[in-house]
């Protein structure tokens, strides 16, 4: 599976679409990033695309935006997550990754497993 090279550029306009709340992280991930509340992950950046995590009304919704599609490897994307369009403002993607925050905040905290 080929894991694309994320740029610092790619990198930084994912920050800025994560919005400051409680639990929430941003870490580096398989060489790239991801978003977590509570420990779990509500958006993601694979090559370009910015890959959001939502309830199954919300990804009806994103599903039917021209340009949206799946997010992860080709032949195996990530279940539950769509990418976003490229062409969104800023506004628009900072508002998908705080729909998919505000989702993922209902589920039960990450625990983490103990070290063996």
């Amino acid at each position: 599976m080929d894991m694309p090279k994320h740029s610092d550029e790619a990198k930084a306009h994912f920050r800025s679409l994560v919005t400051a709340a409680p639990g929430v992280e941003v870490k580096p991930m398989f060489g790239s990033l991801g978003a977590f509340v509570n420990g779990n992950m509500f958006a993601g950046l694979f090559g370009p695309n910015v890959g959001v995590k939502l309830d199954e009304a919300g990804l009806a919704e994103l599903r039917a935006m021209p340009g949206s599609g799946p997010f992860g490897p080709e032949g195996r994307p990530m279940g539950g997550y769509l990418s976003l369009p490229a062409d969104l403002t800023n506004a628009d993607q900072s508002a998908w990754v705080d729909r998919a925050r505000d989702h993922v905040a209902t589920l039960p905290p990450k625990v983490k497993k103990p070290k063996k």
